[in-house]
């Protein structure tokens, strides 16, 4: 055995019995890789990633190739979704080096001072293919090139550290004011990547992307009280959740989106299934449903929060990282039918509703197997088996679960169980959100639960950390970590209030200022300001698979700013925009996020702080969350709740125990209000 045997981390437990001599990252390999002068194999990967896997069987299993890289090298193992400091480092530097974007496995050949990339790649097969090199050829000629230790080599550390601050510095920080610019910018840069037909952004491979399809709902919502509102904005968000709910890349059978499509229209994915993912789509899904009243979402919100309380809760209350891709060693294997196998499992009358449904009266589109997707509607089976509609939606059910429960039978995908703070944040927020708009308490509930268990079981010593598993709290947080935390916990309140999770979210926002603030330039560090010296230390504002903690921070800053009426919130918010306007302003489709916080800033978010008996404020709540509103924040606080933070003490329940409404824009605060009727028109959207 190697030295992973006492890591938490799933992915990394995986190779503890490679003949690879694998080390963690951390000061012991460090420290052997600059008293042996060797060069360091740095491979970063996940546990649900398909190619690490197959690198890991033809390379890292295999003797020949283990001894050559434990002659050469120091070989260290690191699972990204731990430690995505490492990973957001070199990914950046195999970009610059490359010229082309990284992935998983990602390879990096690095000196053993600095840590300095020597070479960079991701996946290299056992044997030359595919215009690839051979791995074994690969670790030979890296290994001869450090031993010669060209002049260049020197040279190159200085420059990559150079091109990684450019990364993230960008230009000055904008000192003049802030307009709408970006927002134009995104909306026609959207518009011109949208396809027409099938959803989404861009061709194959075709990702969600969560946080453009928000921002069109933004862009739609912030002209809808205008002559010519944006509908075309909402058109967009609507057809590509549409699509990717009719498609392959959503189970189905039990709920949920798996990472990507590797076709255009969405019907073959990469199976893997993301925690982070599900979060934002499960919060899309209902926002439509609330924007429509179309079942078709709501039925598809219902559906990805089932998957996430029936497969991915933890006992302990929050949620666990992913679903493999593989099963049996092979991908997909474990979502994949072929018609016989349904025809025996179901009655011939639910087969004949469920086999056009699913495609499986069409041609085989994946190895031979149906991975089933939606083919024809429900009311097109009806008209042609001469049914009503109803009774074939009761048939498509009963088939339906019949299926759910014989792949359950089946050997699942293997599950990385390791608890990540910025990943269950996005999934409370998207529970949250779903909850209240889906009138599932069950929802709140298990949001509520697995905020707890973060606070009781990931802050250890004063320190937020950002994994969990085995009862071991590991890693200092990240900007992410705290962020969507923050984020979440504010959706949370709007759902059910708790005075002890807005004093964590006040909590979190401070270690924010006090442990990532960039004071001098705006915006906020990665890594705390006492984390461990890496080659770079970035400040990153662009969106990627996740969104841009920077912009979450501002948006969440602002939010909880306005809440408290607390300056320096709102002072760290605004400087945090000006910081990323320059990129935003230059590239407007990679900065969704930031942007939504920018419109949030422009036109100030609109607090409703409702006050009364507990039995009363449902009703309010209700009426004030009832239509799509994401520049409304409403809080109910019933009676009775003391010690509340900044500008919420002032806001007190009336003397004859009915309830009250304090509603402000921005800093500007109404008279409270006493009726239903005078709420809703307070709350007459501006236009």
């Amino acid at each position: 055995m190697n030295h992973l045997a006492h890591e938490t981390s799933p992915y990394l437990l995986q190779h503890v019995g490679n003949p690879v001599d694998w080390y963690p990252w951390g000061e012991e390999a460090l420290a052997k890789a600059r008293a042996e002068d060797k060069p360091i194999l740095l491979s970063i990967g996940y546990s649900a990633c398909h190619w690490c896997h197959v690198m890991a069987h033809e390379s890292f299993e295999d003797e020949a190739t283990a001894r050559l890289m434990n002659t050469l090298y120091v070989n260290i193992k690191v699972d990204r979704e731990e430690r995505p400091d490492l990973d957001r480092i070199y990914q950046a530097a195999h970009h610059l080096m490359m010229r082309r974007g990284g992935g998983w496995p990602l390879t990096m050949f690095l000196t053993p001072g600095e840590h300095v990339p020597i070479f960079a790649g991701t996946y290299f097969p056992k044997e030359a293919r595919h215009g690839m090199p051979a791995f074994g050829e690969v670790l030979s000629r890296v290994a001869e090139y450090y031993l010669r230790k060209p002049p260049e080599l020197k040279e190159q550390g200085p420059a990559l550290r150079e091109a990684l601050a450019a990364i993230d510095a960008g230009a000055a920080p904008e000192r003049g004011p802030l307009d709408a610019t970006p927002l134009d910018g995104l909306r026609e840069a959207l518009g011109g990547q949208f396809d027409g037909e099938f959803g989404g952004f861009g061709g194959a491979p075709k990702f969600p992307h969560p946080g453009n399809l928000e921002a069109l709902l933004r862009l739609w919502w912030r002209t809808a009280g205008r002559d010519e509102p944006d509908v075309h904005a909402l058109y967009m968000c609507a057809l590509s959740l549409k699509r990717m709910a009719e498609g392959g890349l959503c189970d189905q059978l039990g709920g949920g989106f798996c990472r990507y499509s590797v076709d255009g229209h969405w019907s073959i994915p990469h199976f893997e299934k993301m925690l982070y993912d599900n979060g934002p789509l499960l919060a899309l899904n209902a926002w439509l449903y609330q924007i429509s009243a179309d079942d078709f979402f709501r039925r598809v919100a219902d559906g990805m929060a089932d998957w996430a309380l029936r497969d991915m809760r933890s006992p302990q209350g929050a949620f666990f990282s992913s679903l493999d891709a593989d099963s049996e060693g092979e991908e997909g294997r474990f979502y994949l039918w072929t018609p016989d196998e349904v025809r025996a499992l179901l009655t011939p009358a639910e087969y004949a509703v469920l086999a056009p449904r699913y495609g499986l009266d069409q041609e085989a589109n994946f190895e031979g197997h149906w991975h089933l997707r939606i083919w024809q509607p429900l009311e097109a089976i009806a008209e042609k088996t001469g049914q009503p509609a109803a009774a074939v939606g009761r048939l498509l059910e009963a088939g339906r679960a019949k299926l759910l429960a014989a792949r359950n039978r089946r050997v699942w995908p293997g599950r990385d169980e390791k608890i990540l703070a910025s990943w269950n944040a996005l999934m409370i927020r998207g529970l949250a959100i779903a909850g209240r708009i889906l009138g599932r308490e069950d929802l709140i509930d298990a949001a509520s639960g697995a905020l707890d268990f973060v606070h009781r079981q990931m802050v250890v010593a004063g320190r937020l950390h950002a994994g969990w598993k085995d009862g071991r709290a590991r890693f200092n947080a990240y900007l992410d970590d705290h962020a969507f935390l923050l984020d979440a916990t504010l959706e949370l309140l709007q759902a059910r209030w708790d005075t002890a999770q807005l004093g964590f979210a006040v909590w979190l926002a401070d270690e924010l200022l006090g442990r990532f603030r960039d004071a001098e330039h705006g915006g906020f560090f990665f890594t705390s300001n006492d984390h461990e010296a890496l080659l770079h230390r970035g400040k990153p504002m662009a969106d990627e698979a996740l969104p841009a903690g920077n912009a979450v921070a501002a948006l969440a800053l602002g939010r909880l700013g306005h809440l408290l009426g607390e300056l320096r919130y709102l002072d760290a918010a605004e400087a945090t925009l000006r910081a990323a306007w320059p990129a935003m302003a230059a590239y407007p489709h990679g900065h969704a996020t930031m942007i939504g916080a920018l419109d949030e800033y422009l036109t100030p978010p609109v607090v409703v702080v409702l006050r009364g008996p507990d039995t009363a404020l449902p009703e309010w709540r209700g009426a004030a969350q009832a239509v799509f509103a994401p520049g409304r924040l409403v809080f109910a606080i019933p009676d009775g709740e003391a010690g509340l933070p900044g500008a919420l003490a002032t806001r007190h329940s009336a003397a004859d125990g009915r309830p009250l409404a304090y509603v402000c824009r921005g800093m500007a605060c109404e008279a409270p209000v006493h009726s239903l009727d005078a709420l809703g028109a307070a709350l007459v959207h501006p236009g």
